[in-house]
């Protein structure tokens, strides 16, 4: 780096930015750093794949690291890590369920660059009055390009931002194709098993500790719901060949039968209700003896865990 600007590459765990890295590294550009921001609410198979990834790059002398978002100001609240935490602390559904922006800015965004203003490289490129090159991976879809439309507009004085995928006119299943022929598996698509873009098909695949919180987290947010039915918003008839599907994801898992009724029933009864308690009990203590919403949610798995292995009796 000595010659050049340093160089990050913005690393979701998905198919289009691990094809970049893939193909970066073929032809010998340099990437000093790999960021992921890790938001603690990724499907599990992204999480099975972040490990196998990493060890990639390693072998390849390319370093990476996993930031995170720390919450600091937890008001009268119990302490919450991730963002899965954070809407059921609030009662709410993520930004994009009410036609807001998406929840990246402050969950994915801002933890790589709190994280790069930390670190070496940067700081003396910044002192020296550079800027560093930051790769980003939109490709050459219709959507990615109005992301990418989107982005060239907001300037920022610390960084170059590249995107290669759309110098080379890739699209999705160039790079599905280019990570298959590095000898990796495809990794699934990337985002937070409740987010409100999640496909029905993706749902299928989630883990059952998944669909629970999906279920508590509508229930928990209902009340607050006035023009939305859920993580989905509104249904989708399946008019113009669109898969029909309710606005609930609760009502989904439920008709396909993906949790036992009796064990949705009793998350919708009971869950809301136990946490507001817990809220509460933690809200009369000081913020250093209070506990962490974390341990309330594993208090919540393993209870549901026991009621699915109590026998049932005619």
């Amino acid at each position: 780096m000595a010659d050049r600007p340093p160089v990050v590459a913005a690393w979701g765990a998905g198919v289009d930015s691990t094809a970049m890295i893939v193909e970066l590294a073929e032809r010998g550009d340099p990437i000093d750093m790999v960021l992921f921001a890790d938001p603690d609410a990724e499907k599990s198979r992204t999480y099975d794949y972040i490990p196998l990834f990493r060890r990639w790059m390693a072998g390849r002398g390319i370093a990476s690291e996993i930031v995170r978002y720390q919450p600091r100001n937890f008001k009268h609240w119990p302490p919450y890590a991730g963002i899965a935490e954070n809407m059921l602390t609030n009662a709410t559904l993520p930004s994009v369920v009410f036609g807001g922006g998406s929840c990246s800015q402050k969950w994915k965004a801002a933890p790589q660059d709190a994280w790069t203003a930390r670190w070496e490289p940067a700081r003396r490129c910044w002192d020296e009055g550079g800027r560093v090159v930051k790769l980003i991976g939109y490709d050459a879809s219709a959507r990615d390009t109005q992301r990418y439309h989107h982005a060239i507009g907001c300037e920022d004085p610390r960084y170059t931002y590249r995107y290669p995928l759309r110098e080379w006119g890739w699209s999705r299943p160039e790079c599905e194709a280019r990570i298959a022929r590095a000898g990796l598996p495809v990794p699934p698509k990337s985002s937070c098993f409740f987010c409100g873009s999640i496909k029905p098909d993706e749902v299928l695949e989630l883990s059952v500790e998944e669909l629970r919180v999906i279920v508590l987290m509508e229930a928990r947010a209902k009340p607050r719901l006035r023009n939305v039915a859920g993580l989905w918003r509104k249904p989708v008839l399946g008019h113009r060949g669109a898969t029909p599907r309710p606005g609930s994801i609760t009502e989904f898992i439920r008709t396909r039968g993906l949790l036992p009724p009796a064990e949705i029933d009793h998350i919708v009864e009971t869950a809301p209700i136990a946490l507001l308690d817990f809220q509460a009990a933690q809200a009369a203590l000081p913020v250093d003896q209070r506990a962490p919403m974390g341990r309330w949610l594993d208090d919540f798995h393993r209870a549901a865990d026991a009621l699915e292995r109590r026998p049932t009796h005619a």
